[in-house]
C-alpha cells in the first residue's frame, strides 16, 4: 500500500483506485435523484445545501479484482455505510439513524437470516 501525503493522494486521485465514485448524491423521487451540486451564477459555484434537500451520505471501499498490493482475501469485496440525511433549517435530521451500522449489529442480523433459511 502506497504511503505518503493524503492530500497528495487525493489531489493526484489516488483513492478512485479504492473509492471510484463521490460521497454522496441527491435522494427523491428516484433512487438516484437528478440534480445539480453545482450552480452557474456568472462562474461555477457549489450549491449550498437547503432545509428539504434529502441527500446520502455514502463513504466506502471497494476492492477491485486484481488490485496490485492488497492481499488476495479482499479482491472483489466492497463495503459502504449508508446514511439518508434530510437537511433542515437548524441543520440536518439523519433517518437512518436507526439502521445498523456496526459490524456485530449486521453479524446478528445476517446470522437470524441465515437460521431461518
Amino acid at each position: 500500500m502506497p504511503k505518503g501525503d493524503p492530500m497528495k493522494a487525493i489531489a493526484e486521485g489516488l483513492h478512485r483506485t479504492f473509492y471510484p465514485h463521490g460521497v454522496g448524491h441527491y435522494l427523491g423521487l428516484d433512487v438516484h435523484d437528478v440534480g445539480d451540486y453545482q450552480r452557474n451564477e456568472g462562474r461555477r459555484s457549489e450549491r449550498k445545501l437547503e432545509s428539504g434537500m434529502v441527500i446520502t451520505v455514502e463513504p466506502g471501499i471497494y476492492i477491485q479484482p486484481k488490485t496490485k498490493d492488497v492481499d488476495l482475501r479482499w479482491h472483489g469485496i466492497g463495503v459502504r455505510i449508508e446514511d439518508d440525511v434530510l437537511i433542515t433549517e437548524s441543520g440536518c435530521e439523519v433517518l437512518t439513524a436507526l439502521a445498523p451500522k456496526e459490524v456485530a449489529e449486521i453479524e446478528e442480523i445476517m446470522h437470524h437470516a441465515q437460521r431461518r433459511r
